[in-house]
């Protein structure tokens, strides 16, 4: 959520990069600035009608011990005409802070200065490529093929279990996923990144903390008798912890990792790019989470981008960093890259991580403070990053991999897979 201050500051700012993440309600800036003044106004009002309540209410207690008793009555008829004032104001004051407060969250956060404008992913920017594209044969299958062809993904059974678009992975394909989800951990862990466990449902403040709530509300999956979510990705109970909480600076960064089934209901999804592994409504993921200092988080974005490079290289994957336009960024991101690995079989890039700066706008949601040099609170700034998504990462691994004699492992993987091929 952006600070009301950063808003009346600079509005005509604010408002120009607010269009750069493609936000249409422009308005909404100038009606936000205009119900802060009208509260500011009214709750003045309240404050010094409420401190001639308190004083006078002194006067009473005082003209009463002196026995006066007929001016401490007419000091009482005024304090309970006051009382009788009040109480509007203060009705409307609450409305007032409600419809403040509704109107905030409403607002994304705002895009660095050098994110590009744009609607649409190709309005991205590739800002690196790494790592060779395969050449395959002309008999190479698809991942939807190989993992019929090995017996690794069950999607008829897994329909038959929950529905289109839930995978049930078995023998060396359950195997290969539980490889990966170890070997990325185990990467990130050796990283000085503390492994977090979390829990897979989260409620209603944990999912309006981190941003999904109200934007993106219809995309979780909700259990409607307890309001809980399951987790869209683990940054949502990871970030959470710390929420409601004044951090002692001298422990910044707080570095994060976990392993996490994430949900999501793409609801509107289909098509050819949503075939087998490419879009599913369960997947497994590795998450990455910092939260420190908000003069080190740009520092801090680069190193992770750098950590995710280095994850993918491992996998002799061929890979592109992507710097997202204002339209293809999330509703929370400042500035986000995103890692895309090549499907040769598809012959099209698949994303396979996002790692975002948010600055303070999650922090400031779940008010996550730390004391400055000066005992004053500050907001820290939170990011996070895949590290990473599997489906696809398993997709591209088959498809690149593959040959006449079945599907190379890569070398990083073998001591967690046991085998160095799928044949």
């Amino acid at each position: 959520m952006l600070p009301i201050q950063l808003i009346k500051q600079n509005p005509e700012s604010v408002k120009e990069k607010l269009k750069v993440k493609n936000f249409t309600d422009i308005a909404l800036v100038d009606t936000i600035i205009q119900w802060d003044d009208d509260r500011r106004k009214m709750q003045h009002e309240f404050d010094e009608k409420q401190s001639f309540v308190n004083s006078t209410s002194k006067e009473i207690g005082a003209l009463m011990s002196k026995g006066q008793k007929e001016e401490a009555e007419v000091k009482k008829q005024e304090v309970a005409s006051l009382k009788n004032a009040l109480q509007p104001i203060s009705e409307k004051l609450a409305e007032l802070e409600k419809d403040l407060q509704d109107a905030l969250v409403k607002l994304p956060n705002l895009p660095a200065d050098i994110v590009p404008a744009g609607t649409k992913a190709d309005d991205n920017i590739t800002v690196k490529e790494g790592g060779t594209k395969p050449s395959l044969s002309k008999n190479a299958l698809a991942h939807w093929d190989l993992i019929k062809k090995f017996d690794l993904v069950d999607f008829e059974t897994g329909a038959k279990i929950s529905g289109s678009g839930f995978a049930l992975f078995k023998g060396r394909g359950a195997k290969l996923q539980r490889a990966l989800i170890q070997y990325f951990l185990d990467f990130n862990t050796a990283a000085e990144y503390t492994e977090i466990h979390p829990p897979f449902m989260v409620n209603e403040a944990s999912a309006y903390g981190t941003g999904q709530l109200p934007d993106k509300e219809g995309q979780m999956y909700h259990i409607e008798a307890d309001n809980l979510y399951m987790i869209p990705t683990s940054e949502v109970p990871v970030t959470n912890i710390y929420r409601n909480e004044i951090l002692n600076p001298d422990n910044l960064p707080i570095k994060m990792t976990a392993y996490s089934p994430c949900f999501r209901r793409e609801a509107g999804s289909f098509g050819k790019d949503v075939r087998g592994l490419n879009r599913v409504h369960q997947f497994e993921k590795v998450e990455l989470v910092q939260i420190v200092h908000p003069e080190k988080s740009y520092e801090v974005l680069d190193e992770m981008v750098n950590h995710v490079e280095q994850l993918l290289q491992s996998l002799e994957l061929p890979y592109r960093i992507l710097r997202l336009c204002g339209g293809d960024m999330s509703f929370a991101s400042a500035l986000t890259y995103d890692f895309e690995v090549y499907s040769a079989a598809q012959e099209k890039w698949l994303e396979v991580s996002s790692v975002s700066n948010f600055e303070s706008f999650q922090s400031n949601r779940m008010k996550i403070r730390f004391k400055d040099e000066n005992g004053k609170s500050q907001l820290v700034h939170t990011l996070n990053g895949s590290s990473l998504a599997l489906p696809r990462i398993i997709a591209c691994l088959l498809e690149n991999n593959q040959s006449d004699a079945g599907i190379q492992i890569p070398k990083v993987l073998i001591p967690y897979f046991g085998q160095p091929m799928i044949d």
